[in-house]
């Protein structure tokens, strides 16, 4: 009687990994779909206002230098995968536009598994201060600046000041996400504004 018992649970058990290996899709080519990628909301968890200080301004304590506002930014996608089976983010990058100038690239190096037919949050931080951005706007930016009619410190105030009501689009732009399953690498492209 013992060895009976122990033969059908040794036999559920079996079953059951049957049934649950056999539901599940094997990746491949032709059954994997590639991943829903949508920026939920952008937050801004450090902000401390708006200011410039130029080397010719002498600091109460410390060294003389061009420094700028600091400001922190976090990205806050939804991930669903499509596929009928688990699949691996495994890199994850995008450039961030302040309107319609690209004011920094940013990068996530966590990795996470989504289960199939699920949707998994990435929150991805991206620092800027007043100073990058201006040397941003300065070479890159200068042609775009010139046909727009805009200047480069009207820019920086209008977005540092406007950041906490987000006055203004911050878009994500040449987005780029690195997915696996099984022996397949795929990377899906992705782009957003907020609000």
């Amino acid at each position: 009687m013992r060895k009976q018992s122990i033969l059908m649970v040794a036999l559920s058990v079996f079953v059951a990994v049957a049934l649950m290996t056999g539901c599940a899709a094997t990746p491949s080519e032709k059954n994997f779909k590639d991943p829903t990628i949508s920026l939920s909301h952008v937050e801004v968890p450090y902000y401390v206002g708006y200011y410039y200080l130029s080397a010719k301004v002498k600091p109460t304590k410390g060294n003389a230098g061009n420094y700028g506002a600091p400001m922190m930014m976090a990205f806050v996608f939804d991930i669903t995968n499509n596929a009928d089976y688990p699949i691996e983010l495994d890199g994850f990058k995008f450039s961030v536009m302040f309107e319609e100038f690209e004011v920094n690239t940013v990068n996530s190096p966590e990795t996470m598994w989504i289960p199939a037919g699920k949707t998994n949050q990435v929150r991805v931080p991206a620092i800027f201060d007043t100073r990058q951005t201006l040397l941003t706007l300065l070479l890159p930016g200068a042609m775009k600046l010139k046909e727009t009619g805009m200047s480069p410190w009207d820019a920086l105030e209008k977005w540092w000041t406007g950041a906490p009501d987000f006055s203004y689009t911050v878009g994500v732009s040449e987005g780029a996400a690195v997915f696996k399953a099984g022996d397949m690498v795929r990377v899906v492209p992705f782009e957003a504004t907020f609000p």
